[in-house]
């Protein structure tokens, strides 16, 4: 059994995740559009802002438990409520870039366990 760590807040708040990979993606995707294409996603002859998101979510306490289990921590997790939850939900509409074919490839369990294993390779 391991030691106890500590979390702020509640541990309800809602939050996505993207993988690296997958914003970059995205982003090479956005800058090899043509004009013609470009100017299709425009309003008003305003270029557009394009959110690049997962469209899931996950309460940081699911994400605890996760990260948890992928890390091989057997320990307890407290939650100190006297510390913030931060907002209770972000998640991005991400819509625009989806009519464009693009979506992500990697989940949240992929990108943690890639993440992880990179980490134990350079510094573990």
């Amino acid at each position: 059994h391991d030691s106890t760590v500590t979390l702020w807040g509640t541990g309800a708040p809602m939050r996505e995740f993207l993988y690296s990979e997958d914003l970059a993606k995205a982003c090479l995707l956005l800058l090899s559009l043509s004009d013609e294409k470009l100017s299709s996603l425009f309003v008003d002859g305003t270029p557009p802002l394009v959110n690049v998101g997962s469209g899931k979510e996950i309460s940081i306490s699911q994400l605890a438990n996760v990260v948890s289990e992928i890390v091989g921590f057997t320990g307890d997790i407290e939650w100190d409520a006297s510390k913030p939850d931060g907002t209770p939900r972000k998640l991005l509409d991400s819509s625009k870039i989806r009519r464009l074919g693009w979506k992500p490839e990697i989940s949240l369990e992929q990108g943690i366990e890639l993440t992880y294993d990179d980490y134990l390779s350079n510094y573990g």
